[in-house]
Parts: C-alpha cells; sequence; structure tokens
C-alpha cells in the first residue's frame, strides 16, 4: 500500500490550478503526493489547514490520485444491519446506539429475530449481513449477562460467533461482525464465518480518554488496543475495515496521527482493505449534544489528506447519509466507496439519517463522472488472495462475483 519514493515530479495536475495555491507548504505537499513520495507528517498537517483556492487543488490532487488507483468506478454494499444487542461496556459521549441498562430499549435479539432481519435482507438482493453490537456488555452489566444465559450463552463473542453461522447457513448472507476489541482466541472463533471483520480506530489521541472527552470510562476505545486487534486480525487473515471519527475533540494534529497510524498498521498487517472518514453528527440525546459538528469544508479536506497519506490503492468512503446535502463532494477529494446501503434496515448508529435509495447513489456518481458499482463484503483485491478468503464462504463469494471482482451486475437491484 505504501506509495514508491520517485526521482522526481511528473506533473499531471493542470499547472493553472496548481499556480492558484496560494501557500507554499500545500503546493509543496500537492507536488510530492502527485510525484508519489509519501508525504511528512508536517506536510499533511499544511494540508489540512488549507484554505481559500487552496482547498480545490488539494481536491483535485487526491481525486487524481484515486483515479491512478481506482479509476472512475465508485462503489457500495447492499447490506442488512442486525443490532445484535445494543448493551455495551463503553459509554462514548457521541453515542446514542447504545443504551443502559434501565432504558426500554434496551435489547439482545434472539435468534428468530436475527434470522428474521436477514431473511428480509436477503429478500431484498442483500449480499452481506452486518452486525453491529456494543463492546463485551457482559463484563459491566447483570442484564447483559441474564441475556446471555437466557439464551444458553456467556458470552456475546460467543453468542455472535453462533448468529454469524445461522445467518450464512439459512439465508447465504456473508456476516461482517463489527463488535469492538477482540482477542486472539475471540478473532478465531469469528474468522469461518465472517467475510471480514471491522473496529473503527475513531482516534490515537489519548486526551479523548481523559473525564469530559468523547472516550471518557471506555475501557474499549484505548487505541493501542484496538490497534493490537486489526494487527492480530492481519496475522490470521482477517481483512479489516477502520477508520476515523471526525469532530469528536480531537485536534487537527491528531487527525493526521491517527491517518498515519492507520496506514503504518496495513504496512505491518496488509489487512486494511477500507478506511472510513466519518464525521460526527449531534443528536440530543448524547452527552456531546452541545459540541459543534465538521463542516463539509472539514470533511473534504479531511478526506483529501487521507487520500494523500494512504495512497492510490487504499478503498476509502465516507458515509453518504451524514450529509445528505454535499456527499456528492466527496467523490471529488478522493473517495471511492460509499458503504453499505440497506433497503430493510436503517442505520442503528445514525437512524435519524436515512440512506439515500441506490438510484439517487447511482445518479450521483454519474453527474460526477462515476460509474456506480456494487461490491461484495471483500474487495476484489483481497478477493484474490486465498488467505483472506474462508473456505466456508468462498463457493459463495465466487458464485456473486463477476471477473472483475465485483457483483455480477445482473445481481444487482436498484
Amino acid at each position: 500500500m505504501s506509495m514508491k519514493s520517485a526521482p522526481a515530479f511528473s506533473p499531471t495536475l493542470d499547472e493553472s490550478l496548481l499556480a492558484s495555491v496560494a501557500a507554499p507548504s500545500v503546493r509543496t505537499t500537492i507536488e510530492r503526493s502527485m510525484g508519489s513520495y509519501e508525504l511528512t507528517r508536517e506536510e499533511a498537517l499544511h494540508a489540512l489547514q488549507a484554505t481559500g483556492t487552496d482547498v480545490p487543488a488539494l481536491m483535485f490532487a487526491a481525486s487524481t490520485l484515486r483515479d491512478r488507483g481506482k479509476g472512475q468506478t465508485v462503489t457500495y454494499s447492499r447490506k442488512v444491519f442486525i443490532p445484535l444487542t445494543n448493551l455495551c461496556r463503553d459509554k462514548c459521549g457521541y453515542c446514542t446506539f447504545a443504551k443502559a441498562p434501565n432504558h426500554p430499549d434496551a435489547k439482545t435479539m434472539t435468534p428468530e429475530e436475527v434470522l428474521s432481519v436477514a431473511c428480509a435482507g436477503r429478500e431484498q438482493g442483500c449480499k452481506e449481513a452486518l452486525f453491529s453490537l456494543g463492546e463485551k456488555p457482559e463484563e459491566r452489566y447483570a442484564l447483559a449477562r441474564t441475556h446471555l444465559r437466557n439464551l444458553g450463552y456467556t458470552a456475546t463473542v460467543s453468542y455472535l460467533a453462533d448468529m454469524c453461522e445461522l445467518v450464512f447457513r439459512e439465508t447465504g448472507l456473508i456476516p461482517h461482525a463489527n463488535c469492538g476489541v477482540l482477542s486472539r482466541d475471540e478473532l478465531e472463533l469469528l474468522r469461518e464465518h465472517n467475510g471480514w471483520m471491522g473496529i473503527m480506530l475513531e482516534s490515537t489521541s489519548h486526551r479523548l480518554l481523559e473525564r469530559g472527552q468523547a472516550h471518557f470510562g471506555c475501557v474499549g476505545k484505548v487505541p493501542e488496543t484496538r490497534l493490537e486487534t486489526m494487527a492480530t486480525a492481519g496475522e490470521l487473515g482477517i481483512a479489516f475495515t477502520t477508520g476515523m471519527l471526525i469532530g469528536i475533540g480531537e485536534t487537527l494534529e491528531e487527525r493526521i496521527d491517527t491517518l498515519f497510524a492507520i496506514k503504518e498498521l496495513h504496512q505491518r498487517s496488509g489487512n486494511i482493505q477500507e478506511v472510513i472518514i466519518q464525521n460526527f453528527r449531534v443528536k440530543p440525546d448524547i452527552r456531546m449534544r452541545d459540541r459543534s459538528e465538521p463542516s463539509v469544508l472539514d470533511m473534504v479536506r479531511t478526506i483529501a489528506v487521507a487520500r494523500l497519506i494512504l495512497g492510490p490503492d487504499m478503498n476509502i468512503q465516507a458515509p453518504p447519509n451524514l450529509t445528505p446535502d454535499a456527499y456528492q463532494t466527496y467523490l471529488y477529494a478522493g473517495i471511492n466507496d460509499w458503504g453499505g446501503i440497506s433497503p430493510v434496515t436503517k442505520d442503528h448508529i445514525n437512524p435519524e439519517r436515512s440512506w439515500p435509495l441506490v438510484g439517487e447513489l447511482r445518479e450521483v456518481s454519474a453527474e460526477a463522472g462515476f460509474t456506480l458499482r456494487e461490491r461484495l463484503c471483500l474487495y476484489p483485491e483481497f478477493l484474490t488472495q486465498p488467505a483472506f478468503v474462508r473456505p466456508t464462504l468462498a463457493p459463495r463469494m465466487h458464485a456473486l462475483a463477476a471477473a472483475d471482482g465485483l457483483v455480477t451486475e445482473d445481481l444487482t437491484r436498484e
């Protein structure tokens, strides 16, 4: 994934646009990134602070770099979301998904409920089942332990593993678990019936763990622990998605550090197939309800810098439903994926934000010069690597994939 060193800058950026860049530091950053040099942290920080006419030049550089690796195709995944349990040992200041035990909506789904949602997804042409759930709630709450005991389990991860197998066996949907920090044994337990897995790094800032900050009281949000989970997954041949959440109190320097941590992790482990740049949105029932949200400008600068840091071959995603009036702009900033879109279930993490229709995504993408394609849970470059394809899931994945590794177009629905 790392960019190659190059002896000289080969100009591919429109010279008139490059000449409009006012800040010498930003111009240098653009020239170096377009010439396949690896940016330094200082250069990336300067780019993240671009203003005025420097911003479109930065975006153009990022989108040009994206085109080198990904062309003019933008992808999405058609999936169903299964919120297995909304109890969680962590209490993030921005989270509306996790419920306290005394909340009337606190719940752990039964196998019958899980299968009902999965079947509805299959009927609507979904290929993937995303299990979203709180992290190890039994370590904190008696109610979670009671839920598990009533289901015949003592650990959430064990129950999750069986539900992944059930969904795949009964519906053919490919499971994808997003369940927080995991040990090697837990990763091995989940590996056989998960096409890939996910954990948002969010931020490498230890400051956010302090009292009054977004991650105070969250034992699962220690950055090193999350990075260790992904590194161990790489040793086990498990592809992972990760990403950063911007606007939760991090500084620009900490944002850059997070992107470089992801880059360095992938250079070591080789299993990061996708990086999400997600913007914090205010909700009335969260601890951070009085915080300001990132602007569209903040998002496009962060996306563009992420592309320049992570290079042409990384898959970079930004959720369209979190910026419904401006998400087309993300294409110009360097993304190549829209993430999961569900025709059946809401976004359980941001329930107030409806998914765009696939037809709308197709139209918006086409207006920007892109072809929209449906992808599987594994991106094509990972689908061709046997180490990342579980033998149990391989026949199903290959049956759905066209020669280019994306979903066969006859199987795609609007």
